[in-house]
């Protein structure tokens, strides 16, 4: 099968579209031949090892042999493994691994697939669970979000945002989004009640309005971003491109300081920890068939110029969800 692979850390260029052999499949696992992927923050990280922290999952020096990278992915079922159940061959899948989906064949386990919507494309399937997942984990297990609430989501126009702002409408809340001007009408589309154009507006500067505030982007302190939240509200640090400066830690140091943070303010400061799951996708599968979340799809690639896509979507200036076609 093709697959991307790399051997060096460095820009979207070290990697190699090679030929590998088929990956095997493990009790519990389910063999997905991949028709479409997207890609994330997280993918270019682990290319270029930038923070330097992801050295420690996948190789010091260099990435351990045979690593592909990737982590969203939409298919079809070609074959399940022992212990697999509600799966069977020829259904039509999306979910996410850890690394592995910039390839033909992948193999994943059954805890981290659902069974595609029909209603969406494969390549709107695959732009769906990291990003979603990580909106529907802030928002709800870390945010708590509730009805009625006042909810501020920085960074509304991108891959995180997009699924934010519908999220929290879906949840009942009075939803902000911030984001630049050429935005606007996409984050209002999207279901927002307000907007907030950082290149006209500082968000911070609306002291004490809202309950909630989900940070993608991390380009301010933690005493700026605590700044527009009501005295007992709740700040959800996720992370982003400005918060990725810190060439060690990259968006962890953001984390760091909010946890560490936490004890010591009024407000509640919690930060979002992707947690892979096949329940979380069936809810968000039965969202998107209600059409109340949709995916916002930027651009798309084919699977010969990952690299031309992981350096665009570099550049933090996405729409929604980069997807790769197969």
């Amino acid at each position: 099968m093709k697959a991307w692979s790399w051997d060096r850390y460095g820009p979207p260029d070290v990697l190699a579209l090679k030929d590998v052999d088929a990956p095997g499949i493990a009790p519990g696992e389910v063999l997905v031949r991949v028709r479409a992927a997207s890609v994330n923050p997280y993918d270019w990280r682990h290319v270029g090892a930038d923070p330097k922290l992801v050295r420690l999952t996948i190789g010091l020096r260099r990435p351990r042999p045979g690593l592909i990278p990737g982590a969203d992915l939409a298919g079809v079922v070609e074959r399940v493994g022992d212990g697999v159940t509600g799966l069977q061959v020829g259904d039509e899948v999306f979910g996410e691994v850890r690394l592995g989906s910039f390839a033909e064949l992948v193999a994943v386990p059954q805890d981290r697939l659902a069974v595609k919507p029909a209603r969406l494309t494969f390549e709107q399937a695959a732009s769906v669970s990291m990003a979603a997942h990580t909106a529907l984990q802030g928002l709800r297990d870390v945010g708590r979000i509730a009805a009625g609430q006042r909810v501020l989501v920085n960074g509304a126009s991108g891959g995180i945002g997009t699924f934010a702002v519908q999220l929290a409408k879906s949840f009942g809340a009075e939803v902000t989004g911030v984001c630049s001007t050429r935005n606007v009408e996409l984050v209002r589309s999207l279901g927002a009640d307000d907007t907030v154009d950082y290149t006209r507006e500082d968000f911070t500067e609306r002291a004490g309005r809202y309950d909630l505030l989900i940070d993608m982007v991390g380009d301010r302190s933690l005493a700026r971003l605590r700044r527009p939240l009501t005295p007992r509200g709740t700040l959800v640090i996720v992370g982003g491109i400005a918060s990725g400066r810190h060439r060690l830690l990259g968006p962890a140091a953001q984390v760091i300081r909010g946890t560490l943070a936490n004890p010591f303010v009024r407000q509640r400061i919690g930060t979002v920890q992707w947690k892979p799951n096949s329940t979380d996708l069936r809810l968000l599968a039965d969202l998107m068939d209600k059409g109340e979340v949709t995916p916002v799809i930027d651009r798309t690639y084919p699977f010969d110029q990952i690299p031309e896509a992981l350096r665009y979507i570099e550049k933090g200036h996405a729409r929604g969800k980069v997807a790769i076609t197969f």
